[in-house]
């Protein structure tokens, strides 16, 4: 009676790790999830703003030609790709986009245009609900993080392949102290 006592307290315990960690595994997918569709919205937004901004910035093609084509690049990449590559693509396309919103300000008639106007407050709200997704994903990638390195459930993550997942941190740009007299030339 009492090995059975134990038995049973054992599984119960057992059952309870495992599926903790499936619980933070499938919190760190939808987390990511969330990522993708608040992604979508920017991808959906940018041929808006390109073809709305390049009325005005002939002389801005190029930087116009690799916004365009770091999209096509980044709708190719599934929901299941490599998350290291999609965030590297995403960085790239948010310095970008960030070059045409600061290029906007050198033109007078583009910054008075209401179509460019709203397009770029939407723009600025996407941005917001893509930070506020990626503080989710690292939220649940820590609680992963911790399941998978912490005794005894680290031994059940190892058994079952699962994983830590990668923090989504910020780019190289964001990183750099910003010199306030730059902007006032």
């Amino acid at each position: 009676m009492i090995l059975t006592a134990i038995a049973l307290v054992l599984i119960v315990f057992l059952y309870n790790l495992y599926s903790s960690l499936i619980k933070k595994r499938n919190k760190v997918l939808e987390a990511y999830s969330g990522i993708d569709v608040q992604l979508k919205k920017r991808y959906d937004l940018i041929p808006n703003i390109l073809t709305i901004a390049s009325k005005f910035m002939d002389h801005e093609k190029n930087l116009l030609e690799e916004i365009t084509s770091l999209r096509t690049e980044a709708l190719k990449l599934t929901s299941n790709a490599d998350i290291n590559n999609k965030i590297r693509i995403d960085d790239d396309i948010m310095n970008k986009m960030r070059q045409i919103m600061v290029t906007v300000e050198n033109y007078p008639d583009l910054q008075s245009d209401k179509t460019m106007l709203q397009a770029m407050q939407t723009y600025n709200e996407v941005e917001e609900h893509i930070s506020a997704a990626r503080r989710f994903y690292n939220s649940a990638a820590q609680d992963l993080k911790n399941a998978v390195e912490i005794f005894p459930s680290s031994i059940f993550a190892g058994f079952m392949g699962i994983k830590q997942a990668p923090f989504i941190q910020a780019a190289e740009s964001e990183r750099k102290a910003i010199n306030a007299s730059d902007y006032l030339k």
